[in-house]
């Protein structure tokens, strides 16, 4: 069931505020930048379709809201490309205070089809990156006297998908990895946080994954027999990006409707 957003809170921390959102053209990356926009922070974003990527940017332009989302394309595996994009973003929003790492593809994959080279390949995309766009927000989120990050991990390593060996593997290294960040950031005041989402009803999971034997699956697993909408993971990334969560860092935050 959708909820209006003007149920929702809303972070007064966070209006005017540079915010980064990777993969941010669909699904939860769309989600989160209109969600963003909605509170009034300067969001940019990248993502690698640039027709969906566009016509967010409009959607948000036609709603009115205080400040028109930067959008540039980039396949996010190209770090120099990436690098390049986060400069060219952080030069028409400002100073990038807040960074979601969302990027990722779940693309299935059986254990005998996959290459050292998609394996590398699988690694980069839903791994690499997260690491390098902190690396290149860090500095200025520092001179600007701190920041937060959010990494988007998956509950899907911890109840053992199959056909999903390297996606599984690079989103438990995630946790890792936001507990590294947080470690070494945290002096300079910059937060580090992950969000581990269940099965959530964007449009590219319906369309590819979602049967009514899986809908049983899922009902079995969850406390809560209903599908989880994109913008309840939005919410929470919000949260963890706002002043509200000053004290949180190196954490890992579920939205999945408690799947046991």
């Amino acid at each position: 069931m959708r909820t209006s957003s003007d149920q929702f809170g809303s972070y007064p921390s966070l209006v005017d505020r540079g915010v980064l959102v990777t993969g941010g053209g669909s699904g939860i990356g769309a989600s989160m930048v209109t969600r963003l926009a909605e509170i009034g922070a300067q969001v940019g974003f990248v993502d690698i379709d640039a027709d969906s990527s566009a016509a967010l940017v409009e959607a948000i332009k036609a709603q009115g809201r205080r400040h028109e989302p930067v959008f540039r394309k980039v396949d996010i595996t190209d770090l120099a490309a990436l690098n390049a994009a986060i400069a060219g973003i952080s030069d028409k929003i400002g100073p990038i205070r807040g960074l979601i790492n969302n990027a990722a593809n779940d693309t299935r994959h059986r254990i005998e089809e996959v290459t050292p080279e998609a394996w590398r390949a699988a690694l980069s995309v839903n791994l690499d990156h997260q690491f390098f766009a902190a690396k290149a927000v860090a500095a200025e989120m520092r001179a600007a006297g701190g920041g937060a990050i959010v990494n988007m991990g998956s509950m899907s390593w911890r109840v053992g998908l199959d056909t999903l060996s390297a996606y599984v593997t690079a989103k438990a290294g995630i946790e890792g990895l936001t507990n590294g960040l947080a470690r070494e950031l945290g002096p300079d005041r910059i937060r580090v946080n992950c969000i581990t989402p269940g099965f959530i009803r964007t449009e590219r999971q319906v369309k590819l994954w979602l049967t009514p034997e899986l809908e049983k699956e899922i009902f079995a697993g969850q406390c809560l027999n209903e599908l989880i909408e994109p913008e309840y993971v939005a919410n929470l990334a919000a949260f963890l990006l706002s002043d509200d969560a000053r004290m949180c860092t190196s954490g890992v935050f579920p939205v999945n409707a408690g799947w046991i």
